[in-house]
């Protein structure tokens, strides 16, 4: 975050159609260069669950490739829409702010979609490693106090994860991911813990919470099951549990 408010500086407000697409090109390789980072961290943190867990043998992790440049571009474009000038018209009232106030904006979009893209090559490492580990199981989703709603449902499965179909994907239109690995928004610092063989896998006290507001206010309501959820985590959130849990 703070090499990409750096890069602000590429963009001059009397010349967006010149200087966006150059600014779009050094974030590209900043995410690239990170991407790369968190994957490797996300590598070190496997082999670490790995031994934590007693796993017998060894085991390379192959790490997740950086995210493609279109894909990243793509967001950036995304990031920067409003800052166009349109006819008033046509405009949103986002698009109707000041100039300076839409650069703002912007900013705070791309670094949002910055963290997802480059977080999510960490995530992606540790994901392949469960697919091609033979002593692999399955992995969990683990969620912070702060998460989102979304995120703690998630993390209250437990270590049920190993298809797209259980990891999220058909969930949330909200949430990006590739088909076949668990979908996490902008922003998220929520990530996966893989599960070996033999091992026994708890949910944390937290966890373990919101597991039992969903079996209480929201399983078998099928359609209606995340905003039951929500709705119920909102009220039981001004009781919640000690921080030294």
């Amino acid at each position: 975050m703070r090499d990409l408010r750096g890069l602000r500086r590429l963009i001059d407000p009397s010349r967006l159609q010149a200087t966006v697409p150059t600014w779009i090109e050094a974030v590209t390789t900043l995410v690239t260069r990170y991407s790369e980072v968190a994957a490797t961290l996300a590598a070190d943190f496997y082999d670490g669950e790995r031994e934590a867990a007693g796993v017998a043998g060894t085991f390379t992790v192959p790490l997740a490739d950086a995210p493609p440049a279109e894909q990243t571009s793509n967001s950036l474009r995304w990031a920067t829409k409003d800052l166009w000038p349109r006819d008033e018209a046509d405009a949103t009232a986002v698009q109707l702010e000041p100039l300076d106030a839409r650069l703002d904006a912007a900013m705070v979009k791309a670094n949002g979609a910055m963290q997802r893209l480059v977080a999510n090559q960490g995530r992606a490492t540790v994901r392949q490693g469960v697919d091609t580990d033979p002593q692999a199981v399955a992995y969990a989703r683990a969620a912070a106090l702060g998460a989102c709603f979304f995120c703690k449902l998630m993390a209250s499965r437990g270590s049920v994860y190993r298809t797209a179909g259980t990891a999220g994907r058909d969930a949330n239109d909200r949430f990006s991911g590739d088909a076949s690995v668990v979908k996490f928004h902008n922003n998220c610092h929520c990530g996966i813990v893989p599960v070996f063989r033999g091992q026994r896998f708890e949910l944390s006290p937290h966890a373990a919470r919101w597991d039992a507001i969903y079996r209480e206010y929201a399983q078998g309501h099928p359609g209606d099951q995340l905003r039951l959820f929500r709705q119920a985590l909102t009220e039981h959130d001004s009781n919640p549990l000690p921080k030294s849990i």
